[in-house]
C-alpha cells in the first residue's frame, strides 16, 4: 500500500486542514479530487458526498474534496447548492501534482492540463487503500461508501 502524501491546504472557510490532523481525528479520509465549482459533474459528485455525509461519519470517516479554484470560489460553491464536505483549494497544484490528478487532457481535440477526476481512499495509518481514477461524477459518493463499509467489515 502506498503512503498518502501529507499537505496542508485552507478550506472554503479559509482555515487551513492538514491531512495529518484529520488522520488524527478520524479512521478514514476520503480525499476526492474534482475539476471545477459549478460545472454539471462536479456539482453531483458534491452533492451526492454531502447527501451520505451523515453514513460516512457513522463509519468515523471525512469526506475532502480538492480542486484549484480559490477558497472564495469554494465558499460560493458551497453556499450554493448548501455542501457540507469540505472543499480544499489547491490554487498551486502542488497536492493535485503529488497525487497525480494534474493531467494533460483532450476536450473538442484541444490538449490542455486539468485535473483527473480521482478519489482515494486514506486509513488512519496514512496509507492509500483504495483509489478510483476516471471517475464519473453519478453514484460515485455510494460507490466509495459501500467500499469503505466492505474494508470495516
Amino acid at each position: 500500500m502506498e503512503s498518502a502524501k501529507d499537505f496542508c491546504l485552507p478550506n472554503q472557510k479559509g482555515e487551513e486542514i492538514c491531512l495529518k490532523s484529520l488522520l488524527d481525528s478520524y479512521d478514514y479520509v476520503v480525499l476526492y479530487f474534482y475539476p471545477k465549482d459549478n460545472t454539471p459533474g462536479c456539482t453531483i459528485e458534491a452533492i451526492e458526498f454531502t447527501k451520505l455525509l451523515p453514513q460516512f461519519k457513522k463509519l468515523n470517516a471525512i469526506v475532502i474534496g480538492v480542486s484549484a479554484d480559490s477558497v472564495e470560489s469554494h465558499k460560493k460553491f458551497c453556499e450554493k447548492h448548501n455542501l457540507k464536505v469540505q472543499l480544499l483549494s489547491d490554487k498551486e497544484k502542488k497536492v493535485l501534482k503529488a497525487y497525480k490528478v494534474w493531467k494533460l487532457k483532450k476536450t473538442a481535440g484541444k490538449e490542455h492540463y486539468g485535473i483527473e477526476r480521482s478519489t482515494f481512499l486514506i486509513n488512519k495509518e496514512g496509507k492509500i487503500v483504495y483509489e478510483w481514477r476516471k471517475v464519473k461524477p453519478r453514484d460515485h459518493a455510494k460507490e466509495v461508501l459501500q467500499t469503505l463499509k466492505s474494508l470495516i467489515k
